[in-house]
């Protein structure tokens, strides 16, 4: 297996690329140069109490936040605690779902399980002020009863896009009582996003463009899904430059694998994630267990990209970082190691 690093001060025009962006074979792994979250050099000015909306399933409402001392952030990808801690507010964090990965956290007690479900019981344990979710993890009803045992629970509402991003730093920092540093932390993450796929686009190989998928395993569960448009798959690999051939056989959401989907979308390389892959006895356990991979272009070559299960659909401040990575794996897997 051959090990890519991001660097974001080496431009990706400085690598030696692939001519033929199909012309590979075998296992690559995406990494990040650390898995911390840099925050800003100037603490955030902080107004409390704040009122902010709350975007539920049973419609909006007004939450007010008195205290950010004991903060819990929970989503699937990680996203709003790595968003907190860009806002400056690392120290808010006193738990972390089973997403949240990155260094500054890891030994926070978690409070989800290894199925994404919130242990309300661990939850109430800690006396949290505040509780940031977007409902990505559940059940809802145990969230909900956080709120109800009085609990302030904030529920953003935003899409893993480009502008998802910036949305969620308005959103996370509003009820943090640091609006002025979400604008400001949106703004940034915006340009620089905007700013590495234009980079990416400048050395996809031309000609036909890479068909994609993400594949998402749990061997253990014997579970097998493929992602597909709205997923948060769908941007990643349309920011690389490939074409989502989950998407384009009308594949909504996850969706479980089937013989037939797979074969139908025959991607060229497939992303997954690293210990997903581990879990079903990597990628010859794959092919062994689901043969329907192994007639596939991907399956053929053995092209798989792997990335840490908390970072490579983190939409955040870690996402230009995660997409350098990943362009690398891709486009330059001879710059690993």
């Amino acid at each position: 297996m051959v090990t890519v690093t991001a660097d974001l001060d080496v431009p990706l025009s400085q690598l030696t690329t692939l001519g033929d962006a199909k012309d590979y074979s075998g296992l690559v792994r995406a990494t990040l140069p650390t898995s911390g979250i840099s925050s800003p050099i100037e603490a955030a000015v902080q107004s409390l109490p704040t009122t902010v909306v709350s975007h539920d399933l049973s419609g909006d409402t007004s939450v007010t936040v008195v205290s950010t001392d004991r903060v819990i952030a929970m989503d699937i990808s990680g996203s709003i605690a790595a968003t907190i801690a860009g806002l400056g507010l690392l120290d808010s964090l006193v738990a972390r779902d089973i997403s949240t990965t990155f260094d500054q956290v890891a030994e926070l007690p978690v409070i989800t399980s290894n199925a994404h479900t919130v242990n309300s019981e661990a939850i109430l344990a800690l006396r949290p002020d505040l509780v940031v979710t977007d409902g990505s993890i559940g059940p809802i009803d145990v969230v909900l009863q956080l709120r109800d045992a009085g609990i302030p629970v904030v529920f953003v509402d935003t899409e893993p896009s480009v502008e998802g991003v910036a949305e969620l730093a308005r959103q996370t920092a509003d009820a943090l009582g640091v609006s002025g540093a979400g604008d400001a932390l949106g703004e940034m993450l915006s340009a620089e996003i905007e700013a590495k796929i234009a980079e990416i686009a400048e050395i996809v190989p031309a000609g036909d463009r890479l068909r994609m998928m993400f594949l998402y395993l749990r061997g253990t569960s014997g579970v097998y899904y493929l992602f597909g448009k709205e997923s948060g798959s769908d941007v990643l690999i349309n920011a690389l430059g490939g074409v989502d051939v989950a998407a384009e056989i009308g594949l909504t959401g996850m969706r479980p694998m089937t013989d037939e989907a797979m074969v139908a979308a025959n991607p060229d390389l497939i992303l997954v994630m690293t210990n997903g892959l581990a879990s079903v006895g990597g990628v010859s356990g794959l092919l062994e267990a689901r043969p329907a991979v192994a007639l596939t272009e991907a399956g053929k070559h053995q092209r798989f990209v792997e990335m840490d299960d908390g970072e490579i659909l983190s939409f955040g401040p870690r996402t230009v970082t995660v997409l350098d990575a990943l362009a690398r794996a891709i486009y330059a897997p001879g710059s690993g190691s």
